[in-house]
């Protein structure tokens, strides 16, 4: 009788007495840094990016300084941005620098064809964006035109902006306002020059880029040659380019969207179900592939790992919001985007041997961004709770992570890890973040190999998964204390993660 009254219990009460343990060890350190410059960002001119997003105008009543909004600025601030990349994308080999440089009157009116159709003024130019760095606190990088320049026109604007000497373009800089050179390391040669950057062979675009580097000289002592990676697949491509250019460039870069569905129906930023949720996290996670079977084919060439590889363009792309301009590509995002950013971080923190940088697409307004803006309103979405909450990661040496007892969810495009675990160390301290993918249950996270007390913990997590920010209700979603662990005596920490969550640990 006992044992049948026991038996009735245990199946009445699954979430006391079955709950399943999944336990992540975190292993002693590694040799590898996790550079700073992988939680980079991308701003293009597109849609409202830049113009509503970045740069408002000195005479805009929005507040700003010398033309920057100043929320954007702060909130941007905050995350110790590392590195980010300007004009394009697509807009970059549209791009002719001196349309933006000199008196905001005489700056040239272009059509921006790639996006919308959208008339460009350009006075957000050059200066303005390398400026803006400055404000920062952050690295540019500069993405070159080779589609539709010259290599002369690439070689001129280098100059412009790195060199001191008295030549007649550094003295128009000067003439301008700015004495003395900026600091530009990065510099990409081309951008997707397999499509919309001049829908160009393999073969061809090795060929001009040994020309363009030849001609964009390095005058600061330590400019990094970035060149362009084929098409999601195309393998091919990177073979060519790695035997044909080889060391002449030091960066390598891959482009890698998470779509849901397909690119003539993408699918909804906030409307999908169960499935589609767990077919966006499997998309994204497919990415390791990609850069393993593109590092496999590096090394080939490459056997001193000179060249690093970068993911320039990564986030998630659904179906514009209702009544916006399709060209502009302005998304909302919830929690499943907070998901794709942390785990795609736990991949590029893995391979962090050889991904030196990446950068979001976009930093405002357009595809998986920071920041929403509305007029003088700004919100902020899940996904820069991510980049807050992930920033301690920045420059620390990776702990790598193994996790026992973990259950998946397979989807059509792949298995999606119901616990996900990524962890670094910097000056004594470590830092965990745990992922639970799991749409509707808890989970208990046993933490091993850890020392230390717990100084601080935060949880983001939403009532559901389609839990948005909006300029009405901008804290919906955002990190909050978290307090539901315990630690026991053999060095262990029980985490009880909420569903759908992402919990962070400092451990000192």
């Amino acid at each position: 009788m006992k044992k049948n009254l026991l038996s009735c219990i245990l199946f009445l009460v699954p979430s006391l007495c079955l709950q399943a343990q999944v336990t992540v060890t975190v292993e002693p350190a590694s040799d590898q840094t996790i550079s700073a410059d992988i939680y980079g960002h991308f701003s293009e001119h597109l849609g409202r990016c830049i113009y509503d997003g970045i740069w408002v105008g000195p005479d805009s009543d929005i507040p700003n300084k010398d033309g920057y909004r100043l929320d954007v600025l702060e909130a941007l601030r905050e995350l110790h941005i590392p590195v980010l990349r300007w004009p394009g994308g697509c807009f970059a080999d549209d791009y002719h620098w001196q349309d933006g440089i000199g008196p905001q009157e005489n700056r040239t009116l272009i059509s921006n064809n790639h996006w919308g159709g959208t008339m460009e003024d350009n006075s957000f130019g050059t200066h303005e964006f390398l400026d803006y760095c400055e404000l920062l606190g952050t690295k540019p990088y500069v993405s070159g035109n080779v589609g539709s320049g010259t290599p002369e026109e690439l070689a001129k604007w280098v100059e412009y902006m790195t060199s001191n000497s008295q030549s007649t373009v550094v003295n128009q800089r000067r003439a301008n306002g700015r004495d003395e050179a900026w600091d530009v390391r990065y510099l990409g040669i081309g951008n997707e020059a397999w499509g919309c950057g001049g829908n160009m062979t393999a073969d061809y675009y090795s060929d001009l880029f040994r020309r363009y580097s030849t001609y964009t000289r390095d005058y600061n002592g330590h400019l990094y040659r970035v060149a362009c990676g084929g098409i999601v697949g195309d393998f091919a491509w990177t073979e060519t380019v790695m035997r044909k250019v080889g060391t002449m460039m030091d960066g390598y870069s891959l482009h890698y969207y998470t779509i849901p569905n397909n690119w003539d129906h993408k699918g909804s930023a906030t409307e999908f179900d169960e499935n589609e949720y767990y077919v966006t996290l499997a998309k994204a996670l497919n990415i390791e592939d990609f850069i393993a079977r593109t590092i496999e084919i590096m090394e080939k060439y490459d056997t001193t790992r000179h060249i690093d590889l970068i993911i320039d363009e990564w986030g998630t792309w659904y179906d514009v919001e209702p009544g916006t301009n399709p060209g502009h590509l302005y998304q909302q995002a919830t929690m499943r985007d907070a998901l794709v950013a942390a785990l795609s971080f736990d991949i590029f923190h893995r391979y962090s041997y050889c991904i030196t940088m990446a950068n979001i697409a976009q930093t405002v307004n357009v595809l998986q961004s920071m920041i929403l803006t509305d007029g003088p309103r700004m919100v902020l979405t899940p996904t820069y709770h991510v980049f807050n909450l992930f920033k301690v990661h920045q420059n620390a040496t990776w702990l790598p992570t193994s996790i026992e007892d973990n259950t998946y969810t397979s989807v059509a495009d792949g298995r999606v890890p119901t616990i996900a675990a990524t962890a670094s160390a910097k000056e004594g301290k470590t830092h965990v973040a745990l992922i639970n993918t799991d749409l509707k249950k808890s989970q208990m996270v046993n933490l091993q190999g850890v020392k230390g007390k717990v100084v601080s913990a935060q949880v983001l997590t939403a009532k559901n998964v389609h839990t948005t920010n909006t300029f009405d209700k901008p804290h919906e979603v955002e990190p909050k204390a978290f307090t539901d662990y315990k630690a026991s005596k053999q060095s262990t920490l029980s985490v009880k993660m909420p569903p759908c969550s992402i919990v962070t640990l400092e451990i000192f």
